[in-house]
């Protein structure tokens, strides 16, 4: 784990800003990027790398890890940050963003990427995935948990649902999926292109132990993951996460569609200015 200058573990806040920060710059070397997913799951990622999660950085698959799937695989620019921030890859590699033979291409690929537990370009199968492996893990008697982070356009597909009353009637209380709900994809809002509300009720319909917070309020998420990994009856756990795109750079906040959000050459650099005046101690 990384500490700071002093030896001190930064805060959960900090972790959240340095991996927008990183996010930031990777999306600078190629001018390009699913950008503000990644500014708007930032908190999210910052409470499951560095509160939640049992994980050896040098170690990547060591067996008794939690494993964290990335269902929605054009987010690899976020989890990319993420792993960094928790050194599971090194700094250096930050620079070589979807460049040729990185390890950090621009969709997430398992085969490529240590700390990349799926490929998950195909939207709507993570939850299967996760429920297998979590099925796995049960029969091994492990004590880790499965994360998987999933978008709310993947609520629009059967086989997610498919795969939440297949984790229900199995009681797979090592199973916790994080929906990160921005009402945004790439047609409009996903509200509007298929609404899934009311949500809470759909899941709990569907035999889950169901939380919905603000997925940018470090301290909501902090007593959410500490819920679902403590609870005590035999079913599995979703977190519902309230996010806004493009989080903590307010020009982009503010763009129309910000799905891919359009960044200016000369805006990559203003946007990092923008996240350094918003630094936090």
């Amino acid at each position: 784990m990384t500490t700071g200058m002093n030896g001190v573990k930064p805060s959960l806040e900090r972790r959240a800003w340095n991996i927008r920060h990183k996010s930031l710059r990777m999306g600078a070397v190629q001018k390009q990027g699913y950008i503000g997913q990644a500014l708007g799951i930032a908190d999210v990622l910052a409470v499951s790398y560095f509160h939640a999660l049992n994980y050896r950085p040098d170690d990547p698959e060591w067996e008794g890890r939690d494993r964290y799937l990335l269902s929605i695989g054009h987010y690899a620019i976020a989890l990319y940050a993420a792993l960094l921030e928790a050194e599971v890859l090194p700094e250096f590699e930050l620079e070589t963003y979807g460049t040729d033979d990185s390890r950090l291409p621009m969709s997430g690929m398992a085969s490529y990427t240590p700390g990349m537990e799926i490929t998950g370009g195909s939207l709507g199968h993570g939850l299967g995935i996760a429920v297998g492996m979590a099925l796995g893990l049960k029969r091994k008697s492990s004590d880790a948990f499965i994360y998987n982070l999933m978008s709310d356009g993947e609520l629009g597909e059967g086989s997610t649902w498919e795969a939440a009353m297949s984790a229900s009637h199995h009681q797979l209380d090592n199973l916790i999926c994080l929906v990160d709900f921005n009402n945004q994809q790439a047609d409009g809002p996903s509200t509007e292109m298929l609404c899934s509300e009311p949500l809470e009720d759909k899941w709990q319909a569907f035999g889950w132990y169901t939380q919905r917070v603000d997925g940018n309020d470090i301290e909501a998420l902090v007593a959410a993951f500490d819920k679902a990994r403590q609870l005590k009856s035999a079913q599995p756990r979703v977190i519902i996460c309230n996010t806004q795109m493009c989080k903590g750079v307010p020009f982009l906040e503010a763009r129309e569609i910000t799905h891919f959000v359009r960044v200016e050459s000369d805006e990559w650099t203003k946007a990092l200015q923008v996240l350094e005046e918003r630094k936090p101690a």
